[in-house]
């Protein structure tokens, strides 16, 4: 009767252990690159905030711009962060998410408000010199929404005022429902709302592609990256961050090529950590 007893309970205390999600210990980021914007905060539309970085896997070049105005720089690096565009390029656009879509292989861009969509058109050595608007009016949740890209579910996703995430079907810009995500939880908890804590993260996303915890959060108030499952929507893994790290409430983070980007507004240096 004992025997049948103890083993009863330690199968419910099994069975405790594998309903609930563990969270790995929090694995501090190391900076591993700069990339340093051409101008200063005295030249003629230098910019204040950085819209994203994206990677372009064919051309081995990371694309780097200000939100705020279509005559705020973009710059393109190479590999190393050796900036290859000149001091006066811009980004043609009102740039709030930029990505690389694998099937166009193009550098793509949501814009300010009613801005839309746009992809970039780029010379023999990879500058942008124009870009086609792919989808005009307000296709994203806010004006200032920042848009993130996924290779394999074909979506735009935008971090929402709510907590969640509202996703855009790539190839025509709609609606296609949302995500509800569940900030700073691991399961299920009967007293907790997305409100208490939404001021907590900064407004934009980021996207890893990596399987169980495709989408990045920065928790600017804790100073950490927290990664979330996009099927479950519960929090994965924690990252923590540097002390001299730069964070933001606003913009100023992005991830691409394996890397996690924070914008360093007094340098004007966007700063990679892993």
């Amino acid at each position: 009767m004992k025997k049948t007893m103890i083993l009863s309970a330690v199968t419910l205390l099994f069975t405790a252990i594998s309903l609930a999600q563990v969270v790995p210990a929090p694995k501090t980021l190391k900076k591993v690159l700069e990339l340093k914007m051409p101008k200063t905060a005295d030249d003629d539309m230098p910019g204040t905030r950085g819209a994203s970085v994206a990677w372009h896997p064919v051309l081995k070049k990371y694309y780097a711009a200000f939100a705020g105005n279509v005559g705020y720089p973009l710059a393109v690096f190479d590999a190393t962060g050796k900036r290859l565009s000149g001091d006066d390029q811009k980004t043609f656009f009102d740039i709030r998410g930029m990505w690389y879509n694998p099937t166009s292989k193009t550098i793509q861009a949501n814009g300010y408000d009613d801005f839309g969509w746009g992809e970039y058109k780029l010379d023999a050595k990879g500058i942008p010199t124009d870009i086609e608007v792919l989808f005009d009016d307000m296709n994203q949740p806010t004006e200032q929404s920042t848009g993130i890209y996924s290779t394999r579910e074909k979506m735009v996703y935008f971090f929402n005022g709510e907590g969640n995430l509202d996703k855009y079907d790539i190839s025509s810009a709609e609606v296609e429902g949302s995500v509800t995500l569940h900030l700073g939880k691991t399961k299920a908890s009967d007293d907790f709302e997305n409100a208490d804590v939404v001021a907590d993260y900064n407004t934009a996303a980021a996207y890893t592609d990596l399987p169980g915890s495709e989408i990045a959060l920065l928790n600017h108030y804790e100073k950490r990256i927290e990664l979330y499952s996009i099927r479950t929507g519960y929090k994965t893994k924690e990252l923590k961050l540097p002390e001299s790290a730069p964070v933001e409430a606003t913009f100023n983070f992005a991830y691409c090529n394996g890397t996690y980007w924070l914008f360093d507004m007094k340098t004007r240096t966007w700063k990679g950590f892993k």
